[in-house]
């Protein structure tokens, strides 16, 4: 499949803010089942892109502003070839020790509820097994929303919810699997849904944990699926945090608002 993606990230400040600085985790890299084709980004104001390797082997543009900036737009155009590779993440770049994936984070520590919900599987002998099962569960006792949680919102605050987003959705299954020793990591990136285009106000977000005799294998709780070639992978880390799309501060600028559209679709189907 050839995927086609537009995302827009856009800042406006209702009194102009008088320094920017962003951090870009935008950019994919290519393994066996993706093949970057075109990928760039553009920034509405005349600044250096710089590009480095992060500990987790993303790619990462940074860049500053300083003056009168009343607005920002950050926009990626590209395309990605991808298979299917029943989710299983081979190929990639991997700069870190597996130990490394089971370290908790504010974002993924569990609680006592969380931590008995994990070991409801810790009998099943199959390491691969167990983890479709507790994919399946989660996806069905969480319920899609975009109203109870946050950008901030903890794995075991969701799962108390019940209710969350890709992320939380992710966070929890990232908690549930260390909590067993299994080794799971953040994923972020984009989802094209089973049309031949979609439009969302945010990119997706899944985890991989390891598997004996596979290796890092990606399971989507949000959608109760593995990643198939539906999915480009982006950025991963040990939560949210190491892998959100767009970070940054200002020095000055009040009522920031920010706006994101991403256009996802399959180029290889003719519109």
């Amino acid at each position: 499949m050839r995927i086609h993606v537009m995302h827009a990230t856009t800042y406006r400040y209702a009194t102009p803010a008088k320094y920017v600085i962003q951090k870009l985790r935008l950019t994919p890299r290519g393994h066996d089942g993706q093949h970057v084709r075109r990928w760039r980004i553009e920034i509405d104001h005349d600044c250096k892109l710089s590009e480095r390797r992060d500990a987790f082997g993303n790619i990462v543009h940074t860049f500053t502003l300083m003056g009168t900036i009343d607005s920002l737009r950050i926009t990626v155009d590209g395309d990605v070839e991808t298979e299917d590779t029943a989710g299983v993440v081979s190929g990639a770049v991997e700069r870190l020790p597996r130990p490394l994936y089971l370290r908790e984070t504010n974002l993924t520590r569990p609680d006592a509820a969380l931590e008995d919900y994990a070991r409801r599987f810790a009998s099943r002998p199959d390491r691969l097994d167990l983890l479709h099962e507790l994919l399946a569960d989660l996806h069905s006792r969480m319920t899609f929303d975009t109203t109870r949680t946050d950008s901030g919102t903890s794995a075991a605050e969701a799962f108390r919810l019940g209710h969350g987003v890709c992320q939380d959705f992710t966070h929890i299954f990232i908690a549930a699997a260390r909590t067993l020793g299994i080794p799971a990591r953040y994923v972020s990136g984009y989802f094209l849904h089973e049309a031949t285009s979609a439009t969302s106000e945010a990119g997706h977000a899944w985890a991989e944990a390891h598997v004996p005799d596979l290796g890092w294998v990606a399971f989507d709780p949000a959608n109760g699926v593995c990643a198939n070639a539906n999915y480009v992978r982006v950025a991963i880390g040990l939560d949210y945090l190491d892998a959100a799309p767009v970070r940054g501060s200002q020095s000055g600028g009040t009522a920031e608002e920010l706006g994101v559209r991403v256009d996802i679709r399959d180029a290889s189907v003719q519109q």
